[in-house]
């Protein structure tokens, strides 16, 4: 039996399909095993958001081979499909799979021998344009279910639409038995994901009119799961009712996760987002309207082209006033092929490193804050596999990590904590009450 392992490098969509292609490979009869371990196969999924991307491809390639030289490699994803020659050079690699044929290994390779030249197959991206499912398994708490693929926006700064083509969709009657598999399999929670999930229904088969809010509201009303999450979701595809109906659901955790980018408007235009800071402070208020315990999420960029002390500043400042829980901070990375990298104002990497800097500061204070909001409260947690032995982490509905003392009996179970304080980690104490049934949760 061969053996095959992987290495999945960025979002949650990319996790999602290593697993469709780990079962295409399960199927064909391979044995999985640790990427630290010596395998016949490697297979990388790699990333294309920032150059440390990048560079991290070339690192695990090299793990790869260290484990064993006379492994296959094989790279497919965001990275395979910009940069497939740049790959190909990279020494031990044998196979570089662009968007349209990373799902196809096993119909293109017959022995996984290692040749001369490493062969490369990478369709132009407009070519790409049928969707293809997937869902993460491994993990019993949890699995990323991929609803939408590909996004139709041109970002200035993002290399997206050129990695993964045009938007599209997979249909409702695929992701309600997709997720009736994963809840018969003892998953306790799915997040739905994608490139741009909001934009659900760009490429579904004529006459076909459904929206992201279809989505939420069949598999909440259909499939019997513990948890659903929604994951990145842009502010302006965030519409009014999807939230109320969030507020309303039985199964819809109160969270949510919305790219910002800028909380400057001129930045904003810049980048070509296509909201303004307005919009932004609108949806944030009608969450916390309709549930004022809700998580909320931001991503943001720091050292955008043009990016001021000033424009900085006016993004700190907004933050800092927003009712928010935490971000996500991202150091803008020059990416070729991109109208940014063309921009004047270039700001330097070390000024760059500085505001990253003070925004994760920012956020480290405002998760705190979030979470001190909570304590005495008593809380749902679902608790996960992972342990370091000593203590079990798991999150509530609202996504507040919290930590207790390792019982192995709590893995992947829904259990009432209390909640006490928040400790030097950043993580909420809690003490276990009660196990809360099978039966959703609200």
């Amino acid at each position: 039996m061969q053996t095959v392992a992987f290495y999945t490098l960025g979002c949650k969509l990319n996790f999602s399909e290593t697993s469709a292609i780990g079962r295409q490979f399960l199927e064909a009869g391979f044995s999985k095993t640790e990427f630290s371990a010596p395998a016949d196969v490697y297979v990388v999924n790699t990333c294309s958001v920032t150059e440390n991307a990048n560079k991290k491809c070339r690192r695990v390639i090299k793990q790869a081979l260290k484990a064993n030289p006379e492994g296959y490699v094989i790279v497919v994803g965001c990275y395979a499909q910009l940069k497939p020659q740049e790959i190909a050079d990279i020494p031990g690699v044998d196979m570089v799979l662009g968007a349209g044929d990373k799902f196809r290994i096993l119909d293109l390779v017959e022995d996984f021998t290692k040749e001369a030249n490493p062969c490369v197959r990478n369709s132009q991206i407009d070519e790409v344009n049928s969707f293809v499912d997937a869902f993460s398994a491994g993990d019993r708490t949890r699995s990323f279910l991929k609803v939408q693929d590909g996004c139709d926006y041109s970002c200035t700064f993002c290399t997206i639409p050129l990695a993964r083509g045009k938007s599209r969709s997979d249909r409702l009657e695929n992701i309600l038995t997709n997720a009736q598999r994963l809840a018969q399999q003892g998953i306790k929670e799915i997040v739905l994901t994608g490139v741009n999930i909001g934009d659900y229904g760009k490429g579904l088969p004529e006459g076909d009119q459904r929206k992201f809010l279809d989505v939420i509201q069949a598999l909440d009303s259909e499939v019997e799961m513990p948890r659903f999450r929604i994951s990145s979701i842009e502010p302006n595809l965030l519409k009014d009712e999807a939230i109320s109906f969030v507020a309303g659901a039985r199964q819809f955790m109160p969270h949510f996760h919305m790219p910002l980018q800028s909380g400057n408007n001129e930045l904003l235009g810049k980048m070509r987002r296509r909201y303004r800071r307005e919009l932004y402070v609108d949806r944030v208020a009608h969450i916390k309207a309709v549930m004022p315990h809700a998580c909320i999420g931001v991503d943001v960029i720091v050292g955008f082209p043009g990016e001021t002390e000033e424009h900085f500043l006016d993004t700190y400042r907004f933050l800092q006033e927003l009712d928010i829980s935490y971000l996500h901070v991202f150091t803008y990375s020059e990416r070729e092929n991109t109208l940014a990298i063309e921009m004047d104002g270039v700001v330097p990497v070390k000024e760059r490193h500085r505001r990253s800097n003070m925004l994760r500061i920012l956020s480290e204070k405002k998760r705190r804050a979030f979470y001190e909001q909570f304590i005495g409260e008593t809380r749902v947690v679902l608790f996960e596999e992972k342990s370091d032995g000593q203590q079990l982490n798991g999150f509530t509905d609202n996504y507040i990590k919290v930590e207790v003392p390792y019982q192995p009996a709590l893995v992947n179970q829904l259990i009432e904590v209390e909640l006490l304080a928040v400790n030097a980690q950043g993580l909420m104490e809690g003490r276990v009450k009660t196990l809360v049934s099978e039966t959703p949760v609200s």
